[in-house]
């Protein structure tokens, strides 16, 4: 079934649909309170003059007077010829059509069954009778004021008609629909994570008030931004100007409280940590900064920057002439780490990284495994939840539970896709998917 989803099409096509239904109808109109009574007259006439010429005729025989009747000739006056059924005039018969109601009234007007039959002929319409008092024989009258080119002006007028009201409504829907196109783009910008200008309040009092409305929102959004960069302001300066007083004051500590410093030292790094998620958390998107990204040597640089801190068995399976991937390099890089560091956490020292793109050649694929105790499939869906370490199932309470939160934000920035299963051999399977740049702008 054919659907238009566009608000100004479906207004238009019913308009349409509405302006041929009306035309239908006038012609309807037209044609049954002007066209068909003319006819109607027209036959009632004629039909008389053909049953005083088959009178004239029935008397001339009776009487055995050969001369011409005068209705005869006064009908050959009008154009009105009669013709045997086997004259070469009488193809145009055969290819005329039959029409029943002046078939039904010629009959029952003369008195004997006749067929009347319409044709267009070379300068006008014609009417020919076949009448069954008169065999052998068939009358051609000429319509000589029923010509194809008298309705040429009705057809046109018609179609400049319908075409300059379809042209004016098609103008007025797009001046009406215009303030609706300025909402679109500036949700879109707001979607971005993009502040715009106030979208002008204009248009119909339902738009207007969808706008105002957008606007009010618009402010709000702002506000809440200004209101996250004062708390990365305040986290950054207030909480971590105090925490490297404590560690500075724990460095200066008398070696025989080595055991207490170190401990001091180990939950004041931990808190710098935990600042450091907040942070990129509450970070804005950059969506405009995304390009050509090369997977397989992102995955290769956290493998071996991670091989330089961990005693961890790496297993990498990167896939030959993998499409780039388009997105911003240093966010994705923040992707695969945050997967590594925590399959680093919860596995038991072997990790596997691979990569790969769908069959239809829209995604690539990043996936990090690990042969850890795995996630209760009751946990799976809040896994990516800020302040969710899936502690039950992993058994530690390292972090502050927005690593998953970080890597689900960045990628749905990214329009992708995340997929978490427990493998079968024991051990957790995270895959991201995140959509290829087209191969016009593909970097060698």
């Amino acid at each position: 079934m054919l659907r238009f989803r566009s608000s100004r099409t479906q207004t238009v096509f019913f308009l349409v649909v509405l302006l041929i239904a009306s035309q239908v109808l006038s012609y309807l109109i037209v044609f049954n309170y002007a066209l068909l009574p003319s006819l109607k007259q027209f036959n009632r006439i004629l039909s008389h003059e053909v049953k005083v010429m088959l009178d004239e005729e029935e008397m001339l025989k009776t009487t055995g007077n050969e001369e011409r009747p005068f209705r005869r000739e006064l009908l050959a006056e009008l154009g009105v010829s009669i013709y045997p059924d086997n004259a070469p005039e009488s193809q145009e018969f055969l290819h005329a059509s039959t029409i029943d109601f002046l078939s039904e009234e010629m009959s029952a007007q003369v008195g004997s069954p006749t067929e009347v039959r319409l044709i267009l002929g070379e300068d006008n319409y014609v009417l020919w009778l076949k009448i069954e008092a008169m065999p052998d024989r068939l009358i051609r009258i000429p319509l000589t004021e029923l010509q194809e080119k008298d309705f040429a002006p009705l057809f046109r007028n018609s179609l400049l008609i319908a075409l300059m009201l379809i042209a004016g409504m098609w103008f007025f829907i797009r001046l009406q629909n215009r303030p609706l196109v300025a909402l679109e783009a500036a949700a879109k910008k707001v979607g971005k994570g993009e502040i715009p200008e106030p979208v002008p309040e204009r248009g119909a009092s339902e738009i207007l008030a969808v706008t105002k409305a957008f606007n009010q929102m618009s402010k709000g959004i702002q506000a809440l931004e200004e209101d996250r960069a004062l708390l990365m302001s305040g986290i950054s300066h207030d909480l971590r100007t105090p925490l490297t007083r404590i560690r500075l004051a724990t460095e200066m500590m008398s070696p025989q409280d080595d055991y207490l410093a170190e401990s001091m030292i180990k939950d004041t790094e931990e808190c710098n940590d935990i600042i450091g998620q907040f942070m990129d958390y509450l970070k804005p998107a950059q969506i405009g900064d995304h390009d050509a990204v090369d997977l397989n040597q992102m995955v290769s640089d956290v493998v071996r920057a991670e091989k330089d801190k961990h005693s961890i068995d790496f297993e990498l399976a990167t896939a030959e002439g993998l499409r780039h991937a388009l997105g911003e390099a240093v966010a994705l890089k923040r992707v695969v780490s945050n997967l590594v560091v925590n399959a680093i956490r919860y596995g038991n020292g072997w990790i596997k990284l691979s990569t790969g793109i769908s069959a239809d050649n829209k995604l690539v694929w990043v996936t990090v495994e690990d042969n850890g105790p795995g996630i209760d499939k009751n946990q799976l869906e809040s896994l990516f939840e800020p302040f969710t370490r899936g502690d039950t199932a992993r058994g530690s309470s390292e972090g502050a539970g927005l690593g998953l939160a970080i890597v689900k934000r960045i990628v749905s920035q990214h329009q992708g896709l995340i997929v978490v299963t427990n493998r079968s051999e024991g051990g957790l399977k995270v895959q991201i998917s995140i959509p290829t740049v087209k191969s016009k702008k593909s970097k060698g």
